[in-house]
């Protein structure tokens, strides 16, 4: 996939089937949309490209950074996995925000990505107060040679399946109802870094530590069984998602962190990029009165994690969420 960032004079020579949109958490239904762009680059011969923003629009017109689903570096990762050809992550500032739509239709769609078809839901928006919609769309399409093709939502029974309600049900510690709506595991993407060094010891086998960046949209503070992408491998593991209370710190500040127990996997984990999924939330995050007491804790919170994964064995297999896609 081309990834092009930083860049406004960038030009896509080779014409393309276009989304746009933010694609946070890459849910059933932004994987509906994306399957049919492959379905058009199947049928047509064009390259698929996504045109999405370096930060959400609503970070820069409120003046606060928004929390996401999914970072950009994972957004990437997403698209890749899917197929897509290009990224285009556009950079997002107070002369875009001003942009006509019709602008951005003619100057970005058409003429820079070279749009010959573009695909969006029926709820879609851009250009100056989001006054761009799929109707515009398809007022123009004649004027500038593109096939408009606009996807009807996907829904979970009576709801329409976004982003939104993905966030609520994590924000409630419904994982696997978040997984279901994200047609595969939440995950936690990240280069695993040195910790306090007493998973190794206490545990006997490797500990994963990784430290999500600020804009990274949490679940509640506790342990997780987790499956864990390590070389294009998955492995069971439990995770800890918070601040861990009993362990001292020398100043006293403890950041968030998401620390996984990874079951039978030998090596060093240190620098490895790895991906962590949540599937069962198993308890809350909570101090112990020392370590001893930590250490019995998560021997219970093991034998927890492989129940789970015994009772559920396909959890560790890529395909086992019917809406995950993966060349």
């Amino acid at each position: 996939m081309i990834y092009i960032e930083k860049n406004t004079e960038f030009q896509i020579t080779e014409p393309t089937v276009v989304t746009i949109g933010k694609f946070d958490g890459r849910h059933r239904g932004h994987q509906k949309l994306l399957r049919t762009m492959l379905e058009i680059k199947e049928q047509y011969g064009c390259k698929t490209a996504v045109f999405t923003f370096s930060i959400a629009p609503a970070d820069l017109v409120q003046g606060k950074r928004h929390t996401v689903i999914t970072t950009n570096l994972e957004r990437k990762n997403n698209l890749r996995k899917m197929g897509m050809d290009y990224l285009v992550e556009y950079p997002f500032t107070r002369d875009v925000a001003q942009m006509p739509a019709e602008d951005f239709v003619r100057d970005i769609l058409v003429k820079q990505m070279h749009a010959k078809a573009i695909v969006v839901g029926t709820d879609c928006g851009f250009g100056y107060r989001r006054m761009g919609n799929a109707a515009l769309l398809e007022k123009l399409a004649p004027l500038y040679g593109y096939q408009l093709v606009v996807i009807e939502k996907e829904r979970d029974e009576d709801r329409v399946i976004s982003s939104t309600y993905v966030r609520e049900k994590l924000d409630l510690g419904q994982i696997e109802k978040a997984n279901a709506l994200l047609g595969e595991p939440y995950y936690i993407h990240g280069q695993v870094v040195h910790g306090n060094h007493i998973g190794q010891p206490i545990l006997g086998y490797p500990t994963a530590n990784l430290l999500p960046p600020p804009e990274k949209h949490l679940p509640p503070f506790g342990v997780y069984v987790s499956r864990v992408l390590i070389d294009g491998r998955f492995y069971g593991g439990i995770t800890n998602i918070g601040k861990k209370p009993t362990i001292p710190t020398k100043d006293g500040v403890a950041p968030v962190g998401v620390e996984t127990f990874v079951f039978d996997y030998e090596g060093n984990l240190y620098g490895k990029e790895i991906e962590v999924g949540l599937l069962h939330f198993v308890r809350p995050e909570r101090k112990m009165s020392g370590l001893e007491e930590l250490k019995g804790q998560i021997s219970r919170d093991k034998e927890v994690g492989q129940e789970y994964l015994a009772s559920h064995p396909g959890v560790l297999k890529e395909d086992h969420c019917s809406g995950l896609l993966r060349p």
